[in-house]
């Protein structure tokens, strides 16, 4: 197709092949949510947006696009094999695009075992925190639970269990020895 200033112009089938090919070559490498498919058929050159809907509209009619499972999935695997909290899941689904009542029912469908994977964890990473005093290894093992997206007090509570297994506890407090400078009241 040949446009007023005399270049070549593809048709509107001939951009929605091209934006089916890369659409499809892409879920081959990884699946997608329905607004990164939306991003992808926008790389295109010339797909409009009646374009992208269509094309998205298509790959959902086959199944090759579905939020809900891809949710579920994404769920799964975060908790599974990263060791994720609640928070962090619903993070990641947020950042993929997904609309949060799915990201909701994703993580409701969850096994509620928070506490059980952060100690499992924790348990884990107390070699790299047991050399510290015991303020210090609180602070950096629960700070790395926190990232991983569980709540403060799941990550204090497992934390706390993992280093009294491993024996690391709290020194006694003792006074101050005094430095022997002693002040007294003017008179």
């Amino acid at each position: 197709m040949i446009d007023d200033a005399g270049a070549t112009v593809d048709s509107p089938d001939e951009i929605r092949d091209r934006a089916e090919a890369l659409l499809l070559r892409r879920l081959r490498g990884r699946s997608l949510s329905l607004v990164e498919a939306g991003a992808v058929v926008r790389e295109v050159e010339g797909a409009d947006e009646a374009i992208v809907d269509e094309v998205v509209a298509k790959f959902v009619d086959l199944g090759y696009l579905n939020d809900e499972a891809f949710a579920e999935q994404l769920a799964m695997s975060a908790i599974e094999r990263r060791g994720q909290g609640r928070r962090a899941v619903v993070q990641t689904l947020r950042k993929r695009g997904i609309p949060r009542e799915v990201a909701d029912a994703a993580v409701a469908e969850l096994p509620d075992d928070d506490a059980e994977r952060a100690l499992e964890f924790a348990r884990s990473k107390i070699r790299g925190v047991s050399g510290k005093d015991y303020d210090a290894s609180l602070r950096r093992l629960a700070g790395q639970l926190a990232r991983r997206g569980y709540s403060s007090p799941v990550s204090l509570d497992a934390a706390r269990q993992a280093l009294a297994e491993a024996g690391v506890r709290r020194a006694p407090f003792t006074r101050p020895v005094p430095s022997g400078v002693r002040f007294t009241p003017d008179d």
